[in-house]
């Protein structure tokens, strides 16, 4: 997955894109991102609205990689995920990934650019090919 010709984040930069989001979302659409998986149904929101509005990732680039960042905020903070550099095999514009501790990965910049393409059913359409969040059990301490 390409980041559409601008550089993937670095793990280290994603808290600080996610947070960018969070404001971004606020001032733009009032919108509340609090981290929460609740919130993940905002994000499924916001991306909706763009996919109706005929917006393509090339136009919205570097909001969806923000986007992205923050599903993978939520993934890290909620499930006990881990940012990772993004596989080998991924090429030199592949983002990072979340690792899971049971060890799935889910990249959930990918995730976002596939949610705002256009609704096919026969292809996974709208939900991005499924939402990484559902169906894992939050982290315990």
């Amino acid at each position: 997955m390409q980041t559409h010709h601008i550089p993937p984040p670095e793990p280290g930069d994603v808290p600080r894109l996610a947070a960018a989001i969070v404001e971004a979302a606020a001032d733009i659409s009032g919108a509340t991102l609090d981290y929460s998986p609740d919130s993940l149904l905002a994000v499924e929101e916001i991306i909706d609205g763009f996919r109706a509005e005929g917006v393509n990732g090339g136009e919205m680039a570097e909001s969806l990689v923000a986007f992205g960042c923050y599903v993978g905020e939520v993934l890290a903070r909620h499930f006990g995920g881990v940012w990772r550099p993004a596989p080998a095999d991924g090429g030199p514009a592949a983002p990072p990934v979340v690792e899971l501790p049971d060890g799935r990965e889910y990249d959930p910049i990918a995730w976002v650019f596939r949610r705002l393409e256009p609704l096919d059913p026969g292809a996974g359409g709208a939900d991005g090919g499924g939402e990484p969040w559902r169906g894992i059990s939050p982290a315990t301490d």
